[in-house]
């Protein structure tokens, strides 16, 4: 038996598994494949070297070599810190674990260069598909991705300069209707704290807000809609600004859960009666001991539709159409939203 070559730096090797047993790396291959023409007691003493010095195939490798997929889909989303991108990556999973495949999650921070290189990472590691939550209306390495033959799938905005399948929010319709809800109460000055400009959700929110206005005869006034803010430190500091105006707004509308917290936690440190609705519901909204509606949808079902359409582009390829999605006309689906109430 020869002598065991030295560890090298690195995760160890098939040939460092061949060498411990003294056989050929093509010997230890096929006994890790449990192939039959290997003696089982060789075999044996493969795969207990194997796992003595910790030795893991390279399944991607391997899949890659026989001319199939990687098993891997990407899953870009803008903010981890918001609980809603835990239960989108959820639905998704739900999904397309069923099918094999093993989700890689990248956070972007809503930064439009993270996600150029975080996108082009996922291509150069050969995943499967791309689910994606795009920072900006800058969509061209998405639109290099798909092109390059790589499955796309967009959530929470469209695709831009070029054809994808995606799954949106109806971030109009809700914001309508929970302002409307307000204005019904007798509100007039109404406030709005949103995303930044970028965000398509946020700009069709305030979009939805302004409608509600105009159908009840209420001008939009600028000095009382901020946006930009991301955390709820921001929105509290934002929410502050409103509620110090000569004449502050009677209650606020928020585009998302974390603006939401924020200006619930400056109308609490100022001790008015200021009415909140917001869109995303959120987990102890019912115990905030304030009235509250809130703009509800099921951001698992938005990941699993999501991860239904990626699926749906993935099945039935064969090894000979490589990474080429199956065909057919792209899809849009819209995820409907109602309101919920909370407190009295």
């Amino acid at each position: 038996m020869p002598e065991p070559r030295p560890p090298t730096e690195g995760p160890p090797t098939l040939r460092d598994v061949a060498e411990r047993v003294g056989v050929s790396a093509m010997t230890a291959s096929r006994a890790l494949r449990d192939d039959a023409s290997v003696l089982p007691a060789t075999r044996e003493r493969i795969r207990a070297a194997a796992a003595e010095i910790g030795y893991r195939p390279n399944e991607v490798a391997r899949s890659l070599r026989l001319g199939r997929g990687t098993g891997l889909v990407g899953l870009v989303v803008t903010n981890l810190a918001n609980p809603f991108y835990s239960r989108f990556a959820l639905g998704v999973d739900s999904v397309i674990a069923g099918d094999g495949f093993k989700t890689v999650i990248g956070n972007t921070g809503q930064d439009l260069d993270a996600e150029r290189e975080l996108v082009a990472d996922l291509v150069a590691r050969r995943v499967d598909g791309i689910i994606a939550v795009p920072a900006t209306a800058d969509q061209r390495h998405l639109a290099a991705a798909a092109a390059d033959g790589v499955p796309v799938v967009l959530a929470s905005r469209p695709p831009e300069g070029f054809e994808a399948d995606c799954v949106l929010v109806d971030d109009f319709g809700g914001a309508r209707a929970a302002t409307a809800r307000l204005i019904t109460r007798g509100h007039r000055r109404i406030g709005f704290l949103g995303s930044p400009p970028a965000v398509y959700t946020g700009t069709e929110r305030l979009r939805g807000y302004a409608a509600a206005l105009a159908a009840h005869g209420i001008p939009l006034d600028e000095h009382h809609v901020r946006q930009g803010q991301t955390e709820p430190r921001e929105a509290r500091r934002a929410a502050a600004e409103l509620l110090a105006l000569p004449e502050p707004p009677t209650a606020l509308f928020c585009s998302n859960n974390r603006n939401t917290i924020g200006a619930f936690r400056a109308i609490r440190a100022s001790g008015t009666d200021t009415a909140l609705a917001g869109f995303d519901d959120f987990e102890l909204a019912d115990a905030l001991g304030l009235p509250l509606t809130l703009v509800a949808y099921d951001s698992d079902e938005l990941g699993r539709a999501a991860g239904e359409l990626l699926a749906d582009r993935l099945r039935g390829r064969g090894s000979d159409t490589g990474r080429k999605p199956t065909p057919g006309p792209v899809r849009r689906i819209v995820i409907p939203t109602s309101l919920v109430e909370y407190g009295s």
